[in-house]
C-alpha cells in the first residue's frame, strides 16, 4: 500500500481548507461538544456524533489508535435539565430529581450513539465533575482583568479582548443586543456573557469565592478541554449553530486565561439537518429522536436500523445541509443490501476510500468508492478484506444478523408467497416482495430442486 495521505480540513477560522500537521504526533487531540442531557437526543444531534466519530477513525487510521485522544463532554448542569427535573418529578428534591433526568439521558446517548456505530470517545468528562476547574479559570480571568462581577453574577468583558469574534467574523460595535445575546443594564457591553451565576436555594450550586451558584454554559467546555487536552489542542469540532456564540466564546475565555494564541489550531464545523425539506424543530412538529427512529414508526411508518441512519448521514458532505427523508433512508437502505456481510481481519483500507476521507472528510466520494469496491467484491472475494477494512473506517461495516425465530418465520411466510405469486404468472407482485425483501436485507436465491424440478428459493440476510 502507498503511503498515507496528507489530510485536509476546512478551518472555519480561516475559511479555508489547510494541511492538517498536528501539534504532537503521538498525542492528536481532538474535543467535541456533547449533548446536554435533559432530554433524548434528536438526529441534529445525530450528525456531529456520526461525522467526528469518523473523524476520529480517520485520525486513528493516520496516527495510530494509541495516538489520538477524542473527549466529548456531558453538559449536566444548566437551566433546562432544571426545569425538565421539576417538570418530571414534581415530589422530588431538585438535586436527586435532576440526577434521575442527567443519568436516563445520557445512557440513553450513549446506547443510541452506539447503534449509530460510533466509538466511545476517549474521554466523556460530565460538566459537574469540573467545577473546580471552572472556578479557577474565573478566578484568572478576573486578576487579568478579562471579567468583573455585577448583579449577583460574573461576566466575560468582551471588549478586553482586542481580536474578540474572530470566529463568527463578528465585529462588536456591529452586534446588536438581541438574538442570542442577552439584554442585561448590569453589562458593561451587550456582548458580554455570564461566567457564573448565583443559585436560590431552588437551584443546584457550589461554593465558590462569589457565593453558592452555577457555572455559565461556555466556561463548561473551556475547562474540560483544557484539563483533558491542554491550553492549545488540534481539533475543536461541533454543530454549525454553535459557532456564536458557544465556541466564540470558548476561544475568549481560554485564549485570555491561558495567554495562548490560539485554543484550538482547526475548527471544524457540520451543517444543519431539515427534516422532509422543513427546518427540524418542535414548532414544525418534525422533531425525531434517534431513539424513535431505532426503536418506533415516527418516520416512514417503521424502525430504521443504525447503520441506515449513519450511511444517510454521511450521503451528505458534513459542511452541507442536509434533508433527512425517508426516501433518503430507502436509498441508504437500498445500498447496504448490496454490500457483502464480512468482518474486518486487519487489512489496509482501498487507497481511493482513504484519500476520499483525507480531503476534507468527503463521505459522498468515500461512500461512492466504497459502493463500486462492493460490487467488485461481490464478484472477486480476494478484494473483501479490503471493502472490510474501507467499510470499517466509515463505520459501515455490514454484519451478519442474529434474527429471532419469529422473523425468521415471517420471512419464510413471504418467501412462500412470493413463489406462490410466481406459480401463478403474477409477476408484478412477486416483484414487489423481492423489493421488500431486499430493501430488509434480504437477499434471494432462486433455483430447482434436483429431485422434483420444482422451483425453490433460498434466503440469507446479508447485514
Amino acid at each position: 500500500m502507498g503511503a498515507e495521505p496528507q489530510l485536509k480540513f476546512y478551518n472555519t477560522l480561516t475559511r479555508e481548507k489547510v494541511d492538517f500537521q498536528p501539534i504532537d504526533r503521538d498525542n492528536v487531540r481532538m474535543y467535541v461538544c456533547g449533548p446536554t442531557v435533559y432530554d433524548f437526543a434528536h438526529i441534529g444531534n445525530a450528525r456531529p456524533a456520526i461525522v467526528f466519530d469518523v473523524l476520529f477513525r480517520l485520525l486513528r487510521k493516520t496516527y495510530g489508535e494509541s495516538h489520538v485522544t477524542y473527549v466529548r463532554n456531558i453538559t449536566d448542569v444548566d437551566d433546562k435539565i432544571n426545569a425538565r427535573a421539576l417538570r418530571d418529578h414534581p415530589g422530588l428534591p431538585l438535586n436527586e430529581a435532576i440526577r434521575l433526568v442527567t443519568e436516563k439521558t445520557e445512557k440513553q446517548y450513549r446506547e443510541d450513539t452506539t447503534a449509530l456505530g460510533c466509538l466511545e470517545p476517549t474521554v466523556q468528562p460530565r460538566a459537574t465533575d469540573n467545577i473546580a476547574q471552572m472556578i479557577a479559570i474565573i478566578e484568572t480571568l478576573i486578576a487579568k482583568g478579562h471579567a468583573y462581577r455585577a448583579a449577583g453574577e460574573v461576566l466575560f468583558d468582551t471588549r478586553s479582548m482586542a481580536d474578540y469574534g474572530q470566529l463568527s467574523k463578528r465585529n462588536l460595535d456591529e452586534q446588536q443586543a438581541g438574538a442570542r445575546v442577552a439584554v442585561d443594564e448590569h453589562k458593561k457591553s451587550p456582548g458580554d456573557f455570564v461566567l457564573w451565576k448565583l443559585s436560590d436555594e431552588n437551584e443546584p450550586g457550589w461554593e465558590s469565592p462569589w457565593g453558592r451558584g452555577r457555572p455559565g454554559w461556555h466556561i463548561e467546555c473551556s475547562a474540560m478541554s483544557g484539563r483533558y487536552l491542554g491550553d492549545v489542542f488540534d481539533i475543536h469540532g461541533g454543530g454549525l449553530d454553535l459557532i456564536f456564540p458557544h465556541h466564540e466564546n470558548e476561544i475568549a475565555q481560554s485564549r485570555c486565561a491561558h495567554g495562548t494564541h490560539a485554543m484550538a489550531n482547526v475548527w471544524m464545523h457540520n451543517g444543519f439537518v431539515q427534516v422532509e425539506g422543513r427546518k427540524m424543530s418542535k414548532s414544525e412538529g418534525n422533531f425525531v429522536t434517534i431513539h424513535e427512529l431505532l426503536q418506533t414508526d415516527k418516520l416512514g411508518g417503521r424502525t430504521w436500523p443504525g447503520d441506515v441512519l449513519r450511511l444517510a448521514m454521511l450521503m451528505t458532505h458534513y459542511r452541507e445541509p442536509i434533508d433527512f427523508s425517508v426516501k433518503r433512508l430507502e436509498e441508504a437502505e437500498r445500498l447496504i443490501a448490496k454490500w457483502p456481510a464480512v468482518e474486518a481481519d486487519g487489512s489496509e483500507p482501498d487507497q481511493t476510500v482513504l484519500a476520499a476521507l483525507a480531503d476534507d472528510l468527503n463521505t459522498v466520494a468515500a461512500i461512492q468508492a466504497l459502493h463500486a469496491l462492493a460490487q467488485a467484491a461481490n464478484a472477486d472475494p480476494s478484494l473483501l478484506p479490503a471493502f472490510a477494512a474501507s467499510a470499517d473506517l466509515l463505520g459501515l461495516l455490514p454484519k451478519k444478523t442474529e434474527v429471532d425465530e419469529a422473523v425468521v418465520a415471517e420471512i419464510d411466510a413471504k418467501v412462500r408467497q412470493r413463489l406462490e405469486l410466481l406459480k401463478a404468472k403474477n409477476f408484478a407482485e412477486a416483484d414487489k416482495l423481492r423489493d421488500e425483501l431486499t430493501a430488509r436485507g434480504v437477499q434471494l436465491k432462486d433455483g430447482k430442486d434436483a429431485a422434483t424440478g420444482e422451483r425453490i428459493t433460498t434466503w440469507e440476510i446479508k447485514r
